[in-house]
């Protein structure tokens, strides 16, 4: 009898070991990294929103890998824009056997963080770097899911000449890669068209007084002051702007092109003074799922979108699916499909990636502000 008993009591625990592993089996990890902390938390934490609402969505609708139903779990991590935090966590994300990586936000973290990924094979989707670079390492786990610099800069700098009819400009820079990227890309748009770079200035991410090359800039009086950052340092900017009475244009990219900039500024934007594009949008076939998800977005974030939630929404699910099609969660597995990835239906349109890991035909929207609110000016592709 005991003999028996005991029997059945190791049958039972090896029942149970089984029933464990195969739930340990079931839970697939993305990781995504942002910065939440500092100067630009405001847009890492819409990026992260934007994946934990996809997560939510996704596991509400059932996700089948390989037959089998898994659950899908974001291990999100802040690096705070900083090159060396992007570095420390994408490897504890690698350490950690997640499936998959959704960020960086910002190009100076992206890129040195590509390499870590690369080396481990996981793949990584930024919804939001910019810089050529990224994809241009030769690095076969790196995509992303909008357009790039060349893009961006270029296409302000024709802009600029072309339809705002300014000559002469003046550019500022950060000195960070996404910042000194767009200049550069801007600068080369601009001399293509036909106009005059008559001035070009530095300053830092961290910097608060801009009065020294402002006034020097000023001197020159340039028809558009085009500046390469982010808006936490674009508000302070045009805060001086006006104060010294500089009376030009403002110009920049993505990094300001946020709902958060006129209150950055604090009353010291004048309607249409500024002019910004963000690399994404829609065309008009797809606005109405672009309303819907900003809609849902607020009442599950609690906060309106930023601007890059739905590419962090849309690099979710990119991710995932390639891993239903393959049949694997594993990295080595479903990269392949990944890559070849064509035809993705996303909040953010139709998903494609070329040779490099870049979207195909990608977008870019043109936007300025009146009384406090951005308003856009079309889709450029």
């Amino acid at each position: 009898m005991n003999n028996i008993h005991i029997s059945h009591i190791g049958a039972g625990l090896l029942a149970l070991l089984i029933a464990q592993g195969a739930s340990a089996q079931q839970v697939v990890r993305i990781g995504h990294v942002g910065p939440t902390s500092g100067q630009i938390a405001h847009l890492g934490k819409d990026n992260e929103m934007g994946a934990r609402m996809a997560i939510a969505d996704l596991n509400a609708k059932g996700v089948v890998i390989g037959g089998q139903k898994v659950t899908l779990e974001l291990l999100a991590e802040d690096d705070a824009g900083d090159p060396k935090q992007g570095t420390l966590v994408a490897q504890k994300l690698v350490d950690a056997k997640v499936n998959g990586v959704v960020g960086h936000l910002n190009s100076g973290t992206t890129i040195p963080a590509s390499k870590i990924y690369a080396d481990a094979g996981v793949p990584q989707i930024s919804p939001s770097a910019t810089n050529p670079k990224y994809t241009r390492n030769g690095y076969k786990t790196a995509f992303r899911v909008v357009a790039d610099d060349t893009h961006i800069g270029g296409t302000l700098g024709r802009y600029v000449v072309k339809e705002l009819k300014a000559p002469t400009v003046a550019i500022i820079d950060d000195r960070t890669a996404y910042g000194q990227g767009l200049a550069d890309e801007f600068d080369k748009g601009v001399r293509a068209s036909g106009g005059r770079v008559i001035g070009h200035e530095f300053t830092n991410d961290k910097a608060t007084d801009f009065s020294a090359i402002l006034i020097k800039l000023k001197s020159k009086k340039p028809d558009v002051v085009f500046f390469g950052g982010m808006d936490a340092i674009a508000g302070p900017m045009l805060r001086q702007i006006k104060q010294l009475g500089l009376n030009a244009r403002f110009v920049g990219g993505d990094g300001i092109c946020t709902a958060a900039l006129p209150q950055l500024a604090a009353g010291s934007m004048g309607d249409a003074q500024v002019f910004c594009a963000e690399a994404g949008g829609v065309d008009a076939s797809q606005q109405a799922a672009m309303n819907d998800f900003k809609t849902r977005f607020k009442a599950y974030a609690k906060q309106d979108v930023q601007v890059y939630a739905p590419y962090s929404y849309d690099a979710v699910g990119v991710l995932v699916a390639a891993m239903v099609k393959a049949g694997s969660s594993d990295p080595a597995k479903y990269l392949p499909v990944l890559a070849k990835t064509s035809g993705y239906k996303g909040v953010t349109g139709n998903i494609s990636f070329d040779d490099k890991g870049d979207v195909r035909n990608g977008a870019l929207t043109l936007y300025t502000f009146k009384t406090g609110q951005r308003e856009a000016l079309g889709v450029v592709r």
